[in-house]
């Protein structure tokens, strides 16, 4: 790799650090292609990426960023999984962490707070983006309908009363 690659995959990490909602460092020694394909398919299918980076590069373009407190992270054979909603990187990393040892998370970054192991995990446990505005939109539409119901509910306790009357007077 040259130096102008090695500036161009610098400013490309630096992007991926600045943009991300969570970025989380793991160890993925022993991994095999097959399930590296399977962790890169699954990040992409929650909105996310995988990246595997020299670490040196990838500290040189943590400096300045609101995340540089995850470079003490960055030893040995490191891998990034990253996205925009603050969840679904974490979600995905712990995920495929329960089913594979070889792959161990080590901590990451939300914004300029460090996450550690444990942090990343409670992160991951956390409603996505996506779960929390069908809750909000839920929230925003039950008083609508319970206000519906109750202007109609006079009406019908009205119309039961009334053929309550009828056939107690046809009898």
């Amino acid at each position: 790799m040259d130096r102008a690659q090695k500036e161009q995959l610098v400013d490309e990490l630096g992007q991926i650090f600045e943009s991300s909602g969570v970025v989380v460092v793991s160890h993925y020694a022993g991994l095999t292609v097959a399930e590296m394909q399977d962790l890169r398919a699954r990040a992409r299918d929650a909105g996310g990426s995988v990246r595997v980076a020299k670490n040196r590069l990838a500290k040189i373009a943590l400096e300045g960023k609101p995340c540089a407190s995850i470079a003490d992270l960055l030893t040995g054979m490191t891998v990034l999984t990253f996205s925009e909603d603050p969840v679904a990187a974490a979600k995905v990393a712990q995920e495929f962490a329960k089913g594979n040892d070889k792959f161990v998370i080590l901590g990451g970054a939300m914004g300029e707070n460090a996450l550690d192991a444990s942090g990343v995990e409670a992160v991951s446990k956390m409603p996505s983006r996506e779960e929390l505005i069908s809750t909000i939109a839920g929230m925003l539409g039950a008083p609508a309908s319970n206000i519906a119901g109750a202007i109609g509910a006079p009406a019908s306790n009205i119309a039961s009363i009334l053929s309550t009357i009828e056939d107690k007077a046809a009898a």
